[in-house]
Formats: structure tokens, C-alpha cells, sequence
């Protein structure tokens, strides 16, 4: 019979270590040992002799992947590269995606904050990506094993800006592997993947839609103010969002109207803030450093675009987002 998980899953082990055989592979089996660690091994003749390699434990790859590595690593073997198999020590202590993921989103992305080259927020999106699309697709892997099919596979499913942006991250942790040399050198299996057109978005609000969505706004003032608050302020100035949700106190120029950003994307900047935007943060209270909290830190971006989507709707607003109010100030300003 072929392998299948649950048939691994049940295999019970015995007195001395046994081997449950794939029918489909015949080289590829789940070696049981009497303390019950389960491991995938591939068989192989090398110069006559025979020899059997561990590819990894059950667990740290599925079932499919380890049938995928154990038929790439036999053409390595039919190619007369049989020697590079014999690697029980090296594999069981080569790195998997996840252990690069993890050296990428702590000590790499702790060392770019530390001087001033990524921001918070920028780790925050990027786990996020990791936990959601990479880490289940590719975290049980060995990162040397990746291939580009891999990586297409994984990203097959996903929405075209999604599509891109995972490509992008997936692209950018595999070039770090080569460069802590857990990778061969130009391998990375994300490099050379054909992107998503993604469509140029120019969705502007008209007056009636502002004034609708600033009706659906009073209605949740007094359940969610920060986030309410933030929304007509961003309405008002055509900041990014997240330029907004950092703002504090001390930022703010009381007599003159300005507001300092110290991080954009452009860099530190004064902006003179409309009489309306000021009456928004007067209204506010100083409960802590930030303008726009819930008492303990800055609210977050997804509370706020949840709020936003919540008033749109309520309001009858399709097919708009958050941003699309920085491109309608911007618009009517021009």
C-alpha cells in the first residue's frame, strides 16, 4: 500500500527498528525506531553498495513534500551524485524555512530597526505574511531544499498584490539564507518568478460619499473614537495612515498649527494642518504620548481599517479602502 499520513500516524513501533515502505516509491519509507521517532528514508545503490539516508523526521516535513525531496534527491543519484545524499548529521541539523524565518524576523529585522532601516510596523506586515502564507507552505523544509516550484506552488492560490508581496518577502529571506550560507549561491527559488500585473488604483470619494461616510462615522464616535477620530483626521490631510496612528503630543505645534513627522517615507517633515484637523486632535483627550490610543499604546492599523470598512458599508460606499481618502484629498487639492 502507499504511504498516506494517517497510515505513518498509526504505524506502532516494535522491538527493534522497522521500516514502513511506500508502494508507489519503492526507495521511500518511514523508519519507526522502538522509542517511536518516525523519519523518512530513501534507498539507493551507490557503486554497487547499498545505502540508505535520512531526509528528515515525520513532522518537520508533510507527507508530500518529503516524497517530493526523496524523488528530486534519486535524480540526484541516477545523475551520479550519489555522494552528496550521504548527509544523515548535516540534515538533521540544516536549517528549515522556519528557522530562517525566525532568524530573519528577530535578530536581522531587530539589528535594521536598531539603525534606523525598517519599521516596526514593516516586521509586523512581514510576520504576519510568514504565518500566514510561508510558514505553512515551506516552514517545515530544509531551506537548502527549496525549489522554485515550491515557491510557485505556494503562492498559486494567493490574490494578485498578496501574490506579489509574498514574492517579494519569499525572495528577500532566500537571498539572506545564501548570504548566511544556508543556501548555494544565486539559488534563491523565489528570484526569476513572474509577478502579478496589479492594476493602477485611482478610486476617489465624491462629495456625497464623504458626507455619507461621515454620518456612518458619528454613529460609532462614541464606541470607537480613536479609530473614528483618525479616519476624519486622514480625510481632512491626506497623511498616511500610518503616519497618523504614530502621531504624539509632542509633534504637535499648538500655536502654529504644524505637525512634525519625524518618519515617512520621504523622510522628517513639517505639515500645516487645516483648522479642522486641529479642532480633531483638540477634541481628543491626553490620556497618554499619543494622539490617536486606546489608553495603553497607539491603536492599531487593522482596528482602524475595520472601522473604516464597518462606516462604508454602513454608509452604501463600495469598492473603497483606507487609503483611497489620501487620493481623494490629493485629488481635490489638485
Amino acid at each position: 500500500m502507499s504511504l498516506t499520513e494517517r497510515r505513518i500516524r498509526d504505524a506502532a513501533p516494535r522491538a527493534a527498528t522497522w521500516i514502513l515502505w511506500d508502494a508507489a516509491f519503492k526507495s521511500f519509507g518511514v523508519r519507526i525506531a522502538p522509542g517511536g521517532t518516525k523519519s523518512y528514508v530513501l534507498d539507493f545503490h551507490d557503486a554497487g553498495k547499498h545505502r540508505r539516508v535520512t531526509l528528515a523526521r515525520v513532522g518537520e516535513l508533510p507527507l508530500k513534500q518529503a516524497r517530493a525531496l526523496a524523488s528530486r534527491q534519486m535524480a540526484k543519484v541516477r545523475a551520479g551524485d550519489a555522494h552528496m545524499l550521504d548527509r544523515r548529521r548535516e540534515a538533521a541539523e540544516a536549517p528549515t524555512v522556519a528557522d530562517t524565518v525566525d532568524r530573519f524576523l528577530n535578530d536581522h529585522a531587530e539589528r535594521r530597526i536598531a539603525i534606523g532601516r525598517m519599521k516596526p510596523r514593516t516586521v509586523a506586515d512581514y510576520a504576519s505574511q510568514c504565518r500566514a502564507v510561508i510558514l505553512p507552505a515551506l516552514g517545515a523544509m530544509p531551506v537548502a531544499a527549496v525549489e522554485t516550484a515550491d515557491v510557485e506552488r505556494m503562492v498559486d492560490p494567493l490574490k494578485r498584490v498578496m501574490r506579489n508581496r509574498v514574492l517579494a518577502l519569499a525572495s528577500r529571506i532566500f537571498t539572506l539564507a545564501e548570504h548566511w550560507g544556508q543556501r548555494g549561491q544565486h539559488t534563491n527559488p523565489a528570484r526569476g518568478i513572474e509577478r502579478s500585473v496589479e492594476g493602477a488604483r485611482d478610486r476617489v470619494l465624491s462629495p456625497a460619499e464623504l458626507g455619507a461616510l461621515a454620518g456612518a462615522l458619528a454613529d460609532r464616535d462614541g464606541r470607537n473614537p480613536a479609530a473614528v477620530a483618525a479616519i476624519r483626521f486622514a480625510a481632512m490631510t491626506g497623511l498616511r495612515i500610518g503616519e497618523i496612528l504614530a502621531i504624539q503630543w509632542e509633534h504637535l505645534d499648538a500655536e502654529t498649527g504644524a505637525l512634525l513627522l519625524p518618519e515617512t517615507k520621504t523622510g522628517r517633515r513639517w505639515h500645516d494642518l487645516p483648522a479642522a484637523a486641529v479642532a480633531v486632535l483638540d477634541g481628543l483627550p491626553r490620556i497618554n504620548e499619543w494622539c490617536f490610543t486606546n489608553g495603553r499604546a497607539p491603536i492599531g492599523y487593522k482596528h482602524t481599517a475595520a472601522i473604516f470598512r464597518a462606516a462604508a458599508a454602513a454608509a452604501g460606499i463600495e469598492n473603497t479602502r483606507l487609503h483611497d481618502l489620501r487620493r481623494t484629498v490629493a485629488t481635490r487639492a489638485a
